[in-house]
């Protein structure tokens, strides 16, 4: 199979989509007004109700939503063949995720900008808003730890990239301190230079690498679980100014600009996908993912098909900034086909890999003896790249070498495969930091909100000491959990809290809709509700009693029994009120034909 036939595919399915389904949400499911007063014009503060041009919001959404998710889920389920990832990645793109990303961010700008918590608390109940709280704080916990093990596996051991993604740090200070003080409001100026210095930083890393300041930057896991959390936690206590948005704002740059040139690298390439289409792993036994393809692949690509963490997005910075109501079709459905065209080309990236160099990259070498495979072109590969790719499980690894391996065959480029290479690890760590600042942050916030339950000051966001001892102990929470768990045991968590997060969205947005008077039309959130739902529940119970139980990961074991739990409650709070909304609606039919006859 020609990895173009996939994106031919893909595209055209897409195009199609947006054009009628999202249309049909936009007419007649949400009936947007483009006539209706937006919270960005109401409230417009200058700060953080800003009406803004359609196309900048929808680069701020992607650039939000699209975190690393969308590149380690599809290489990480391509364990089970091309062929399932990549319909879950189509199908559920259209039908579950746009719907969920679109309807939300509905439900926030026709809630004054309002946090999905508060949606919740207007909609459902003030008990559901707590819930609501609770559950994103531990998906956030969850989801950091997940994300950044797989900057630990691919940067172990690696001076160079180590050395590459460190300086992007100061890089980010130095971006800030250059805005705010040297060159206030020259943004293309420090855009040119903090990109430069950024790709700079790829080149300066094999004269590190073979310099007596290697050993400073030749890191083991533990080193790195450690160092990491740290970085989290000085992002959430720093000035924002300093170091998260220079950071975010060059990252975007990153992940637009490489995702072009892979599409580009893949039309211009058209590499024959290596991967079958389905594997014998369907069936459970997989070295990566413990379970069969059902329910694991559907939690495991996450964030390429639908994600609980959108909502956040969705209802966060996003509504605060959509000008016209017209524009959350554009903005809501049209960036979530894009994160979704990304997740494709991730999967594309892994499986043109021999299946058996796949395999090796992805599990421990203990484990991969036991396959029984021949690795084909991986010391090949190892050597070009200058680095050890075996042994190296996550993801991140086997999806850079894939598109580096991409990258090297336009125009005879060969030679340049190590430095092709370690852009892409540069690339997929600037996602995930990205998303660790920004997280971090968040949580921060929350445990503030939380805190000042017990001490009002706690909600002061202006007070050190609360901001330091909530940073600190939502950091400790993530961090205990990188430091401590593996690829196969933090994923999996991740996958099931991320989508049991999406479900509990999607069940208060039907709340919402119902509420609208929208009950014929609520079957749009209902039918991917109801299979995510029971999908992420069913993987959840697999994952307890089959994978941490048995290992005696006692802990995994009860958070994700308690998030099935808090969603289960969410669930039951907003069926209770929707019953009550049909017999409500029942009875007012019932008086009418009454008044009639």
């Amino acid at each position: 199979m020609h990895a173009l036939v996939l994106v031919i595919i893909a595209a055209c399915v897409f195009v199609i989509a947006y054009r009628f389904y999202s249309a049909f949400i936009a007419a007649k499911v949400l009936s947007l007004n483009p006539n209706r007063i937006t919270p960005a014009n109401l409230f417009n503060d200058g700060k953080d109700y800003v009406p803004t041009n359609r196309w900048l919001v929808l680069g701020h959404h992607f650039a939000a939503i699209a975190g690393a998710g969308p590149l380690v889920g599809p290489v990480l389920a391509a364990q089970f063949g091309y062929l399932p990832g990549f319909l879950w990645i189509v199908i559920g793109g259209v039908l579950a995720g746009a719907v969920h990303d679109m309807v939300v961010l509905f439900a926030s700008v026709r809630h004054d900008g309002k946090s999905l918590a508060e949606i919740a608390k207007a909609y459902v109940s003030p008990y559901s808003y707590w819930l609501v709280l609770v559950t994103i704080l531990f998906l956030l916990i969850i989801a950091l730890a997940g994300l950044s093990i797989v900057v630990v596996n691919a940067l172990f051991n690696s001076p160079w990239g180590t050395f590459t993604v460190g300086l992007t740090i100061p890089i980010a200070f130095f971006i800030g301190i250059y805005l705010k003080w040297l060159r206030p409001g020259k943004i293309v100026e420090a855009t040119i230079i903090g990109v430069a210095l950024v790709i700079l930083a790829v080149f300066l890393g094999p004269i590190i690498k073979e310099s007596p300041l290697a050993p400073i930057f030749t890191l083991n896991k533990k080193e790195l679980s450690i160092l990491i959390p740290l970085y989290g936690f000085l992002a959430a206590v720093l000035p924002i100014w300093l170091l998260l948005v220079p950071r975010d704002y060059l990252s975007s740059y990153m992940k637009i600009g490489t995702m072009v040139l892979l599409a580009i690298g893949v039309i211009v390439v058209n590499p024959i996908i290596k991967m079958p289409p389905i594997t014998v792993f369907i069936n459970g036994g997989g070295p990566i993912i413990p379970g069969k393809v059902w329910p694991f692949m559907f939690i495991t690509i996450a964030c390429g098909a639908i994600s609980g963490f959108h909502s956040l997005i969705s209802s966060g910075t996003t509504p605060k900034m959509v000008a016209n109501e017209k524009d959350i079709r554009l903005i809501g459905y049209g960036a979530m086909l894009a994160e979704s065209f990304v997740a494709l080309m991730a999967l594309i990236a892994a499986t043109v890999l021999p299946t058996a160099d796949y395999f090796a990259i992805n599990t421990p070498p203990e484990l991969f003896q036991k396959l029984g495979m021949q690795v084909q072109d991986l010391p090949y590969l190892s050597a070009l790249v200058g680095e050890e790719l075996a042994g190296r499980p996550g993801g991140a690894v086997s999806l850079a070498v894939g598109m580096a391996d991409i990258f090297s065959r336009i125009g005879g480029l060969r030679h340049l495969m190590n430095y092709w290479y370690h852009f892409a690890i540069m690339f997929e760590a600037l996602f995930i930091l990205t998303v660790i600042d920004a997280g971090t942050r968040v949580g921060r916030y929350l445990m503030q909100e939380i805190g000042g339950i017990l001490y009002p000051k706690f909600r002061d966001h202006g007070w050190m000491p609360g901001i330091i001892l909530t940073s600190g102990v939502f950091t400790f929470c993530w961090g205990y959990l990188l430091y401590t768990g593996t690829i196969s045991t933090i994923w999996p968590l991740l996958g099931v809290n991320n989508q049991l997060l999406a479900g509990m969205a999607l069940a208060i947005t039907t709340t919402f809709l119902l509420k609208m008077g929208k009950t014929k039309y609520i079957w749009v959130t209902g039918i991917p509700m109801t299979f995510v739902l029971i999908t992420t529940v069913v993987a959840g119970y697999q994952n307890i009693f089959n994978n941490y139980l048995p290992k005696n990961n006692y802990l995994l074991a009860v958070i994700s029994a308690i998030m099935i739990i808090m969603v289960g409650l969410i669930l039951l709070d907003s069926i209770r009120v929707w019953i009550k909304i049909v017999s409500l609606h029942v009875m007012h039919d019932k008086k009418k034909q009454f008044i009639k006859f």
